[in-house]
């Protein structure tokens, strides 16, 4: 039997350590950054309590009047911190991209995994990763440029004139700048990643299995609905909150197109909005001159709405994930 040598026991606790820092460090950056964001939004908390989730108004006050004291704090006259506003336009905003994006990208991923072959597909599939590589202000110095515009003059006329009895779809298209803009480019913006993915799941489907379908008799759409997608819908799940996720943490692509209203909630799919992560970015300047600094407090929390959604919604698909995972172990359990 070969005799471990003092250097290999070495190298190979060396790597242990190694593995166990590499494997934590996710855990532990979302600790600290949880950590950091909770600190920071305790002032706010007491200042504001739940009524920072449900108004609408959002004002740092005089910062150069007096100060008034509320629960402990200190903050300037006629502040008040209102973030509903904000959670409205980042849910809107993504779930809007999400309704876009995934039947373009299955039906995308559907077509490099069964239909294009050879350099094509190979082409194609390095056009959908580059895509996704594309800078977030490129694609907004885009949608300021083309896409707002016509929004504004083609498309928001042509969806009033067509679905303007519903009341979300009626009204004033406005400059182009609000959520349906946002919507399309964080549609753009996850496009990629959906595709990506779901083109990787679609070709892990056993061949023998979609060669059944078709031999069966089933058509190309029966044999993907009833044979390939159940088979990878667990990992489809997975790739569609990924693409979520991107959608409500994308900050300047949203920042050019959206409008940045403050103050008011979207009376239709052309208003203006503002998300939480374009709004922190557009208003830290100007926080940091707030003496008593409760506005970047206010920010902070915030961030910490926003990270609490972000993770609510990962947890949530993996929860759907693994309850499909122990229904077919069951069946299998059964069938067996």
């Amino acid at each position: 039997m070969r005799r471990v040598s003092s250097a290999s026991k070495a190298a190979d606790r060396v790597f242990k350590v190694a593995t166990g820092i590499c494997a934590s460090s996710p855990v532990l950056f979302l600790l600290a950054i949880g950590i950091i964001v909770i600190v920071q939004s305790i002032p706010t908390i007491h200042y504001m309590g739940w009524h920072f989730m449900s108004t609408i108004q959002w004002n740092m006050g005089s910062l150069y009047g007096s100060m008034i004291h509320k629960n402990g704090v200190s903050v300037p006259s006629g502040a008040s911190y209102g973030a509903l506003v904000f959670i409205v336009g980042t849910v809107a905003s993504s779930v809007l991209a999400l309704i876009i994006a995934i039947p373009v990208s299955i039906l995308t991923a559907m077509i490099l995994a069964y239909r294009v072959r050879g350099p094509i597909g190979f082409v194609l599939s390095i056009l959908v990763e580059i895509l996704a590589g594309i800078p977030s202000v490129v694609v907004g110095l885009w949608g300021i440029l083309v896409l707002a515009p016509w929004v504004s003059h083609q498309f928001g006329p042509f969806l009033r004139s067509v679905f303007g009895f519903i009341p979300f779809l009626g009204g004033s298209t406005g400059s182009g700048y609000g959520l349906l803009t946002s919507g399309i480019v964080l549609a753009m913006m996850i496009v990629p990643i959906i595709t990506a993915t779901a083109r990787d799941l679609f070709r892990q489907v056993p061949l023998l299995a979609r060669e059944g379908g078709l031999g069966l008799g089933m058509t190309t759409w029966e044999t993907v609905r009833y044979i390939c997608l159940p088979f990878i819908k667990d990992g489809l799940v997975g790739a569609i909150a990924l693409g979520w996720g991107r959608a409500m943490g994308e900050t300047m692509a949203v920042l050019m197109v959206s409008g940045n209203a403050i103050n008011i909630l979207p009376h239709n799919i052309y208003s203006p909005i503002s998300t939480m992560a374009a709004f922190i970015a557009n208003q830290l300047d100007s926080a940091q001159t707030d003496a008593t600094g409760m506005a970047v407090h206010a920010l902070s929390e915030m961030a910490l709405v926003l990270l609490v959604i972000t993770l609510f919604t990962n947890l949530l698909a993996r929860f759907l994930v693994n309850r499909t995972t122990r229904r077919r172990s069951v069946k299998a359990g059964a069938n067996g």
